[in-house]
């Protein structure tokens, strides 16, 4: 469900292309509001939401569209077939109306009078052909699994198999593997179906001849570059084998430039990693296990001093975003995810994901940064600066002294309070765990800090103190001794917005409602030309309800 501190949120978030912003203050087109809703569907689902204005900075102007949400909910279904949500709220400033689109079918684009949409800035556009091409492709079985005609058991590469038999016999302790023919393994893996060779066959155990022969593309680039100018790298190194071949190797190129940073704690001076190996490995199978193999381009990994960058083709798959990324499962590949987890290589819920990200959390890094994958390809950063090693130092000292294990989901909403960004809605129920222990604090209804103990633990108690900022009354008492001293001229928004940066307009209105209902302030013209001014309104003003927005 929507509610008021989701607007809020978004009032400052930059529109993407999961929400869609209008103010329709008076009412909005009905042809608008399915085709909006196609094209939301088509890029995974979102939000259209009446009322707001789509230019930041957002504001709330209040929307009289669609007074009964019935009549929006079954145009959509006449001519979408397909349901959304609509609900609206109350805020301070108006009415809003949210329609809550979920994804199209697998496989299934939504399409207007044959139109298929999707959205370009704040236009709606048709649909390229390539990414029409990759939602029809959806619907078609796991490429990985399909025979290649062309090959046979002899373009596999006999050590790569017995490199594979080790690793499955490893991960799930049968000895029984041992003694199995090739074929046998194989059949028993479905890597050879009925004798013929899979894709998933030829990913992880080809020749070097065999693999540029019947899958040139599913090769990785490897580059070490000392900076971003364009030119040859310092280093370049192709691996067009099966990928069992070469796994361990390209963690070596990695780790050969692989520096350590100090950082102390009390006494002791402590070591980093740039490359933590972990995060490292599980990037790779992630572009190797989930890139889409019928498009042409390799899988690069690009090395920097300080961040690692992969690159592997096609979007996310089906369901996975940005957004879900560490809890959602969807395996593009089934049969080569199958395989990589025999080998002990894949085994988590968020394919690796969340090892990534708690990896990077608890050494002071950057989040792995997804943000610039597409529907194209799938960009991976992960950056190895440790900035912020006292943070890695209170992590450890609430863990030793709570006696508590924080799951990634934890370290997500730590790092979140860390940075001031605003925690995801679907972390509340970690947050409520991290205000149990301790390692977080409320202030006011919106606002985290850590705790105390962090700035303590890190020298800097004065910080501290002014995240927390004054208690309600105080912030209160400032803005009436600005108001009382702009005497009988007033004092405008913008002013008592100066007095408490760190509040919102509604957060001051609020804290103005019960001064305003004793008389200690009232409010004299309207929207941009409001003022406050201190004591009871008078006269004509007393009668008069404003708004006193710009």
């Amino acid at each position: 469900m929507i509610d008021l501190n989701q607007i809020e949120q978004w009032l400052s978030r930059s529109e993407d292309e999961h929400v869609e912003f209008k103010a329709a203050r008076n009412s909005f087109d009905d042809d608008g509001l399915v085709e909006y809703c196609a094209a939301l569907a088509n890029e995974g689902g979102g939000h259209l939401v009446l009322g707001i204005t789509d230019k930041l900075p957002r504001m709330v102007v209040g929307s009289s569209a669609y007074g009964d949400l019935s009549k929006p909910k079954l145009a959509v279904l006449n001519r979408l077939h397909f349901r959304v949500d609509v609900s609206e709220l109350q805020h301070p400033n108006g009415r809003i109306v949210v329609f809550s689109v979920p994804s199209r079918p697998v496989g299934t684009p939504l399409h207007v009078g044959g139109k298929y949409l999707m959205r370009s800035g704040e236009s709606l556009v048709a649909m390229t052909p390539d990414r029409l091409q990759q939602i029809f492709a959806e619907g078609t079985p796991d490429y990985s699994a399909e025979v290649c005609r062309q090959a046979s058991i002899a373009d596999l590469d006999p050590l790569a198999i017995e490199r594979f038999r080790a690793l499955w016999r490893k991960k799930s302790g049968n000895a029984g593997l041992e003694s199995l023919a090739a074929e046998q393994l194989l059949e028993d893996a479905e890597l050879l179906v009925d004798g013929a060779v899979t894709f998933a066959a030829l990913i992880l155990l080809a020749t070097p001849k065999a693999l540029a022969r019947h899958l040139a593309q599913a090769e990785v680039v490897f580059e070490y570059r000392q900076g971003e100018a364009p030119g040859p790298a310092q280093q370049r190194r192709e691996f067009r084998q099966g990928f069992l071949t070469y796994y361990d190797e390209l963690w070596t190129l990695i780790n050969l430039r692989n520096d350590r940073q100090p950082y102390r704690d009390g006494l002791f001076v402590w070591e980093v990693a740039t490359f933590n190996e972990d995060a490292c490995r599980e990037a790779i199978l992630n572009a190797v296990s989930h890139r889409d193999y019928r498009l042409a381009g390799s899988v690069f990994v690009r090395q920097f001093p300080r961040r690692l960058v992969i690159e592997s083709p096609g979007g996310f798959p089906t369901g996975v975003t940005v957004e879900n990324i560490i809890h959602r499962q969807s395996p593009r590949n089934r049969l080569l995810a199958s395989c990589l987890a025999k080998c002990g290589f894949v085994e988590r819920a968020g394919q690796g994901v969340d090892l990534m990200f708690r990896k990077c959390i608890e050494e002071g890094k950057a989040q792995p940064d997804f943000t610039h994958s597409d529907e194209h390809g799938v960009f991976l950063a992960l950056h190895g600066e440790v900035r912020d090693p006292q943070f890695v130092r209170f992590l450890e000292r609430v863990s030793a002294e709570r006696q508590f294990s924080f799951g990634v989901s934890e370290l997500l909403v730590l790092a979140h309070v860390h940075e001031d960004s605003p925690v995801p809605r679907q972390f509340q129920r970690e947050l409520k765990t991290l205000l149990d222990v301790g390692a977080v604090e409320r202030v006011g209804r919106n606002r985290l800090v850590l705790s105390q103990r962090f700035y303590k633990l890190v020298g800097k108690p004065g910080e501290y103190t002014r995240k927390r900022g004054l208690d309600h009354n105080t912030n209160t008492e400032l803005l009436l001794r600005h108001i009382q001293d702009a005497g009988q001229a007033g004092a405008s928004m913008e002013e008592l917005q100066q007095v408490l940066p760190s509040k919102s307009r509604d957060q001051i209105k609020y804290m103005l409602i019960e001064p305003r209902g004793q008389d200690r302030v009232h409010v004299e013209g309207t929207r941009r030309y409001a003022k406050w001014v201190y004591g009871p309104a008078m006269g004509e003003n007393a009668a008069k309800v404003v708004d006193e927005r710009p």
